[in-house]
């Protein structure tokens, strides 16, 4: 009994050592991290419209079944019944015969089956015409899909912008609660009023006030992308920030419009197979067995069965009349389809000349930003030496602190846009 109380107690101690340790274990954990290109896949494939791609495949699929079952035997049952205002007489007169003349009301019911040996290519380019189809309404749906990355862009870049701006106020945090210790130390020896304490202990609660705000519109981002990635990333999610080489702005367009372009172009070609086909003769096999009065011996008023099979063919040319202005409308077509692409590889190219001058320039100003920064930064060290000494007094810190802050919220913003710039020349681009 004793040794099993003993194994007890230390399954019990085990127990409360974890528990100890197990808050520790998960501060340890790492933050979930998430990058553009993993918002770029969940978002897409949580989208509702990606749904139609299976059904588009699916539809094709049992359209295309249904056309080749022309290639199968055709079977078809009729009945008639006539009656006949005369009918064929033989007018002999043979010593001791005699001929009835034939009943004007006849009756017949047959079946029939037609096994189809050539249809000029018919089935096969309809089969060809329907898969394009599907492959046409699948690229359709790429080029709405493609209009997601634009929205993912947005929120993601926008998280982006307040972590940066919550760092930087965090780093203003720091200053302020540094210059508010020199302050608190010279107001306890009598060297400085009060009042200036106030000012940046005033300075540093809109600053915390500022912190709130950040996260709250952070939070109110994050909630979003989760709503289009169907995830639940928690508030401390970390966004990989994307580095962007700039060896990648030279890439080609690969828009998906232009495989549309492609794609319909095809079509116009396919169409041009369909109207040959429907104009070269059609040839089958047939067999025929039925029940009728007269059956094939059209001299006898009885009612007979009856078997015949052959050959057919059959050459409509009724489309002879029309091909020529059919073939007009399908070079109409592809031109109005050269039209669209050039005009819409003339917006991409202005877009993307957009986004370089503005890249360029975004460049430009990103260097001049290091600059002030600097200069800031060395008048803001400055500023807390002669408040040390009494120089001057927290509102000419302050000054200063928020100066520096200000440059330096510049360049973040600089930074996020030229960051954006690019990520919008490869979404234009069609590299994403």
């Amino acid at each position: 009994m004793q040794p099993f109380m003993n194994r007890i107690c230390q399954s019990i101690k085990c127990f409360f050592i974890l528990l100890c340790f197990l808050p520790a274990f998960v501060e340890a954990q790492p933050a979930a991290t998430l990058s553009l290109e993993q918002a770029y896949r969940l978002a897409r494939q949580n989208y509702p419209l990606i749904k139609q791609k299976e059904l588009i495949e699916r539809s094709s699929f049992l359209t295309v079944e249904n056309i080749k079952t022309a290639l199968l035997p055709q079977f078809n049952i009729a009945a008639q019944a006539t009656y006949q205002s005369d009918v064929t007489s033989i007018n002999l007169k043979i010593p001791n015969v005699t001929i009835d003349p034939l009943s004007k009301d006849q009756y017949k019911l047959w079946a029939e089956v037609n096994q189809l040996l050539y249809d000029g290519g018919v089935t096969k380019t309809q089969r060809q015409l329907q898969e394009l189809n599907a492959v046409i309404d699948d690229q359709k749906l790429e080029v709405e899909l493609y209009k997601l990355y634009d929205r993912i862009n947005q929120l993601y870049l926008g998280i982006l912008l307040l972590d940066a701006q919550l760092q930087q106020t965090i780093l203003i945090k720091n200053d302020i609660s540094t210059g508010l210790k020199t302050v608190t130390a010279q107001v306890d020896n009598g060297t400085a009023f009060r009042s200036a304490k106030l000012v940046l202990e005033a300075q540093l609660l809109q600053n915390d006030q500022r912190i709130l705000e950040i996260k709250a519109s952070r939070k109110g981002l994050l909630d979003v992308l989760n709503l289009f990635m169907n995830q639940t990333l928690s508030e401390d999610t970390h966004l990989e920030k994307p580095t962007i080489p700039d060896t990648r702005i030279d890439e080609n367009i690969v828009r998906p419009e232009l495989t549309l372009y492609h794609y319909q172009d095809s079509l116009w070609k396919m169409q041009n197979k369909v109207i040959s086909s429907k104009n070269n003769p059609k040839a089958s096999l047939f067999a025929q067995g039925g029940y009728g009065k007269p059956g094939l011996n059209q001299l006898s008023n009885e009612f007979n069965l009856y078997a015949l099979g052959g050959i057919k063919l059959n050459w409509s040319l009724g489309g002879l009349y029309t091909s020529k202005r059919e073939r007009q409308i399908i070079r109409v077509n592809e031109n109005i389809n050269d039209v669209q692409k050039n005009t819409f590889l003339f917006n991409i190219n202005t877009q993307l000349s957009q986004q370089q001058s503005e890249i360029t320039k975004l460049k430009k100003i990103m260097r001049v930003d290091d600059e002030i920064i600097d200069l800031r930064s060395k008048v803001k060290e400055a500023s807390l030496a002669q408040l040390q000494n009494g120089v001057i007094n927290s509102n000419d810190y302050l000054r200063d602190v928020n100066l520096e802050d200000q440059s330096r919220l510049a360049r973040i913003n600089h930074e996020l846009q030229l960051l954006q710039a690019k990520i919008n020349y490869l979404n234009i681009k069609g590299n994403q």
